[in-house]
């Protein structure tokens, strides 16, 4: 079986060099996908022996998982296991994210770091992507704890079958997404996290805010009807309920009463237009699926 590890990284030469050193005992071979870094990663990577994938610039965690995919497809890869150049992961966790698949029990497996109860994590943190991988499992149905893991190993079934297209870090959520579709087995492992000195690059607020922003637009992408009928069912209701109490007004005392009148009106308002949306949208996406279908 023919294990590549491929390693998404932007500056980061500190802990590059003996991440490659521990991993080339283990895989057949390592990607390193050099998100633009302004520093030596590239060149520490490539003298190390590890394959170089070089972005002209900063693209974004996507568009290294992309890449990084994409290059265990042309190395005919039977595993990927994709592995953060931040110093976070522990090597001796990667036998666990790749024995399921080893034994045919699993085309995706993620390393979470909620499944050992006894592990600390920043309250921060655990807020946040608890937030997010709610977020995702009602999308994909499922019940993972960790959607926003990195540590993941990918079968070659796996790998034929989803094409990452996120630039961002929302892509974890959409290869959760795809491979619901694809009614691939997703399972988890508990993993460590290390926590402790200068690790991860992303700043806390950003990384959230973007990770939301994807989620949601995957979600919207493949349930519109849900996403925003059901907001606009609510304006709907409430637009007509203080429709109703401003009309009451009106005919016992000959009195419009402006807030309320303004609050129904525009509430009616939005919800016509997230129902138009929620038509509109699924109208195309099932467009479009159906020309991918012929």
């Amino acid at each position: 079986m023919q294990v590549v590890i491929g390693i998404p990284a932007y500056n980061e030469e500190k802990n590059i060099a003996k991440i490659i050193v521990k991993l080339q005992n283990i895989a057949n071979k390592i990607i390193v996908c050099n998100d633009g870094s302004t520093d030596l990663t590239s060149e520490i990577s490539n003298k190390m022996g590890a394959i170089v994938i070089n972005h002209p610039k900063n693209l974004g965690y996507g568009a290294a998982i992309k890449s990084l995919f994409s290059k265990a497809r042309e190395l005919d890869a039977d595993v990927l296991i994709t592995f953060d150049a931040d110093g976070q992961h522990r090597i001796e966790d990667i036998n666990k994210v790749l024995e399921p698949i080893e034994h045919n029990n699993a085309d995706i497996v993620i390393g979470s770091r909620f499944l050992d109860k006894k592990i600390k994590i920043p309250a921060y943190r655990k807020l946040g992507i608890n937030a997010i991988t709610k977020m995702s499992n009602i999308t994909t149905k499922k019940k993972i704890t960790d959607s926003q893991s990195g540590f993941r190993a990918y079968n070659k079934k796996s790998l034929q079958e989803i094409i990452p297209s996120d630039n961002g870090m929302g892509v974890s959520t959409e290869i959760l997404i795809k491979a619901n579709k694809k009614s691939l087995r997703v399972i988890e492992v508990p993993i460590i996290i290390l926590y402790e000195g200068e690790t991860s690059t992303h700043n806390p607020m950003s990384h959230g805010i973007s990770v939301m922003l994807s989620t949601m637009k995957f979600i919207s992408i493949e349930h519109p009807l849900k996403f925003y009928g059901i907001p606009g069912l609510i304006f709907l209701l409430t637009g007509f309920i203080f429709i109703i109490w401003a009309i009451q007004v009106y005919a016992e005392y000959n009195l419009i009463i402006t807030n309320i009148t303004l609050v129904g009106i525009g509430a009616t308002i939005v919800a016509m237009m997230f129902l138009m949306t929620s038509i509109i949208l699924y109208s195309l996406v099932n467009v479009v699926r159906e020309g991918k279908n012929r």
